[in-house]
């Protein structure tokens, strides 16, 4: 997938005015309309001037796609959203996959399927729109639950029509047991409503920070489990750390690395919880020592152990 650079596109500058933006689009669908165009690929430039002018008009959009454009993105290179690139963006709508469809695989992945993207009712006429933001949590937050201080960038257009970030902060509480696309609806946080109606609702799509220790898929968790050779090959019951405390759990006798070893309910702490695996890592002593070296010298002289038996040499 490649980078569009959609101010190349629309032919503007990147402080560009919601008007120059206006302006500019005008000109080039004049340009490249199918119906009136007699230039090669009208067709195909009618559909990226869409696609640009879709996002640079709209102020989420195009704050979104500004804090993209300054991780240095350049046009046609090679592209993959970074990892929670969107979070903590609060956006009023958004695109279905069948709208998004419309345009290119760059659009879809930047500002496809959302929290309630084209879902908006008919009794949203009336009371205020309904928000969705994207939150990072700790894994930890899950396991025991929080208060976090949360603060949200809101688009919007100023006076001259320049995208601009505002800030809306709030307190949220972590229930426990989140996992991983848990929507955590906060009513009347959303949109203000209009003429006495309510304000709508902020809808909180949940997904955890990478951890130095735990890796996480859907409810399940899995962390290494570091053991001895002497713990693999005879078996032991050792003591390790868990997200909510700690246990002790059995090695079986002759585990190789890779082995996994599953604690039942142990993962995500939600209605219907996740497992914990522990995946074992033989970790070896050095041979730092005379002592160290004369053991490693034995174990080589009687256990004529040979690891690559199954490769044929």
């Amino acid at each position: 997938m490649e980078f569009k650079d959609y101010y190349k596109t629309l032919g503007v500058s990147r402080d560009a005015t919601a008007e120059e933006i206006k302006k500019s689009f005008r000109r080039l669908a004049r340009k490249y309309h199918p119906d009136v165009s007699k230039e090669a690929d009208a067709e195909q430039n009618m559909k990226e001037v869409n696609e640009a002018y879709t996002v640079l008009s709209d102020p989420e959009k195009r704050a979104a796609y500004d804090q993209l454009g300054q991780r240095g993105f350049q046009a046609g290179g090679d592209f993959q959203p970074p990892p929670g690139w969107d979070s903590n963006f609060e956006f009023s709508g958004g695109f279905s996959d069948a709208q998004a469809a419309d345009f290119s695989d760059f659009f879809a992945e930047l500002f496809g399927t959302r929290m309630g993207a084209g879902a908006r009712h008919t009794h949203q006429r009336r009371r205020g729109e309904d928000h969705h933001a994207k939150i990072m949590l700790d894994l930890e937050d899950s396991y025991h639950g929080a208060t976090r201080n949360l603060t949200l960038r809101m688009p919007k257009l100023d006076g001259q029509g320049h995208a601009v970030l505002t800030e809306h902060t709030l307190n949220v509480r972590i229930p426990k047991g989140v996992h991983a696309g848990q929507v955590i609806r906060l009513a009347g946080q959303g949109g203000p409503g209009h003429a006495g109606e309510a304000a709508g609702d902020l809808f909180l799509e949940v997904h955890f920070n990478p951890h130095n220790r735990y890796r996480i898929e859907n409810k399940d968790v899995y962390a290494a489990l570091p053991v001895a050779p002497w713990e693999a090959a005879l078996g032991a019951t050792v003591k390790i750390p868990v997200p909510d405390g700690a246990v002790e759990v059995r090695v079986p006798e002759n585990s190789q690395p890779g082995r996994k070893l599953r604690l039942k309910g142990r993962g995500i702490p939600a209605a219907a919880p996740g497992d914990l695996y522990l995946v074992l890592e033989v970790v070896l002593p050095a041979a730092a020592t005379e002592k160290a070296r004369e053991f490693y010298q034995m174990m080589a002289r009687e256990l004529a152990f040979n690891p690559r038996q199954n490769l044929g040499v």
